[in-house]
């Protein structure tokens, strides 16, 4: 954070091999990987608000949401895609307002003298900007992508991923009801009805890529990572926080058909016969195999079990991806496990695994997970350390580094981290309840959310009678429901050591 702060800012990214900023790429257009996030907006620092709450740094807080309030602006000429914009800017903005606002101030005092809600002001100018994506498509599934001062530009792809689509509705949500304003919440829960009504009938699940003025399946891959995987958990992380009943219904009826269709392996993670389960890539109509890879984000699914209370489940999936990461201390972007090798080998330093690490380490409270956390901790410094900051991993086995550290790694890779050691820390300690969003930036689980201001938020159900109020969830995180692990399964490893060789085999370790 400090070398981001020496080297790079106002600039969007540190590079931390050659100790400088980095932007959008205005001589290439083109270059998605890089335009499709960085806006020009001093994204690492806003990324990062909530993890310097988190840490209890009021003082380095206060300073960085005073900069953001003096120097950033939207007004930019900037195309990036709404999904990246919303949960890394717009979730962090909203994130630093509520921690602000808190009369209980849970992390220490981190108040802002004067402060007149200019964090709320910014996120609403962002959102604003990101409407026109859910304009002249005749889904109301939005464009990928939208240019923050002239909306979406006119050589626009009519294609975009499920996840991008379908994972707007938390952030959204949340502004529509600090704000009393039900615009954003409208569209972002228009979007994830569209998709959901796009689903096969055969089988239940969703594609990963759709055509947002037909409905037309691109891409016919349904999979739990990239492209699919912020869906389903939005699904669920909706309902814990506005708690509408439709959001858990489609949770629900999502998880059991990727039960059906997308898990291999024997039925129960710590017993009986067979290979240890596994999540694959299938054709949506069809149920069949379409490919022998996952990629590293599909690490995030064992958390969302966690959350959903399937931790047996969650231990298994879990401890597959953490041999991936014993054997190249990193997980590659795609792993196939049909050849035990990386299909692609690169590695961002993304946060998916430490998340499920942390999340299970709240639910079961075993100290293996601990050592987990330590391995990855030891892994990064050895391999990711860089002059000024931590740098992607270009190939996990040859251990060569890229001159990149995206801001998730603040918002969420060190958070979830820190988080996972410090047992003191606030987000397990306070009356608060907290969750976080698909960017790890921390929201309070409270009434405001839970009440809507309008009548009728969803889509296409006029002069529908009042919903019944949904039945508060329990918070996954709050230690006094961990309490009730049984002490012999505290201690003992969490996965029989027989199952634990056999995913060793599994990835090529023994």
């Amino acid at each position: 954070y400090d070398s981001y702060m020496e080297h790079a800012f106002p600039r969007d990214e540190l590079d931390p091999l050659h100790c400088r900023g980095r932007g959008p790429d205005r001589r290439d257009p083109s270059n998605l990987n890089i335009n499709d996030v960085l806006g020009n907006y001093s994204l690492t620092l806003i990324d990062a608000l909530d993890t310097l709450a988190v840490m209890g740094n009021s003082s380095e807080f206060q300073k960085a949401v005073r900069l953001v309030i003096d120097t950033v602006s939207f007004d930019k000429d900037s195309t990036v895609q709404v999904f990246e914009a919303t949960i890394r800017v717009l979730g962090s903005l909203l994130s630093a307002h509520i921690i602000i606002t808190d009369t209980k101030q849970p992390f220490g005092d981190m108040t802002i003298k004067d402060y007149d809600n200019e964090l709320l002001h910014l996120a609403h100018d962002l959102a604003v900007r990101l409407l026109p994506a859910f304009e002249n498509t005749k889904t109301g599934i939005p464009y990928p992508r939208v240019n923050l001062k002239k909306g979406v530009p006119p050589d626009s792809h009519n294609e975009t991923c499920t996840a991008g689509a379908g994972s707007l509705l938390v952030e959204f949500g949340i502004l529509s009801r600090l704000l009393g304003d039900s615009t954003f919440e409208w569209v972002a829960r228009r979007a994830v009805k569209a998709l959901w009504s796009l689903r096969s009938n055969n089988t239940g699940l969703l594609g990963n890529v759709v055509n947002i003025q037909t409905g037309h399946w691109v891409g016919k891959q349904s999979g739990l990572g990239a492209g699919s995987d912020s869906f389903y958990e939005y699904l669920l992380k909706s309902y814990i926080l506005f708690g509408e009943r439709e959001d858990l219904e489609m949770f629900n009826a999502a998880y059991r058909n990727i039960q059906n269709h997308l898990r291999r392996g024997r039925e129960a993670c710590n017993e009986g016969e067979g290979d240890p389960p596994l999540y694959v890539n299938v054709n949506m109509y069809t149920g069949q195999l379409m490919n022998t890879w996952i990629d590293s984000l599909q690490a995030f699914f064992p958390g969302l079990q966690v959350l959903i209370g399937d931790v047996e489940d969650a231990i298994c999936l879990h401890a597959f991806y953490y041999a991936i990461w014993k054997r190249y201390g990193a997980l590659p972007e795609r792993y196939n496990w049909q050849l035990q090798a990386p299909d692609v080998p690169f590695y961002p330093l993304r946060p998916e695994l430490v998340e499920s690490t942390y999340l299970l380490y709240q639910a079961t409270k075993n100290p293996f997970y601990l050592h987990v956390g330590m391995d990855i901790l030891q892994s990064l410094e050895k391999y990711t350390k860089a002059k000024c900051g931590y740098a992607t991993l270009h190939h996990v086995v040859e251990k060569t580094k890229e001159d990149r550290m995206e801001s998730f790694f603040l918002s969420e890779t060190c958070k979830y981290l820190y988080l996972l050691f410090d047992e003191e820390n606030p987000v397990h300690r306070s009356g608060n309840k907290f969750m976080f969003t698909t960017e790890g930036h921390v929201v309070s689980v409270d009434g405001r959310f839970r009440s809507s201001l309008w009548e009728d938020i969803v889509p296409g159900e006029q002069h529908s009678p009042p919903r019944a109020r949904a039945p508060e969830p329990r918070a996954a995180n709050l230690s006094s429901n961990c309490n009730r692990v049984p002490d012999e399964r505290r201690y003992l490893l969490p996965l029989k050591s027989t199952y634990m060789r056999q995913i060793d085999r599994m990835v090529g370790l023994i």
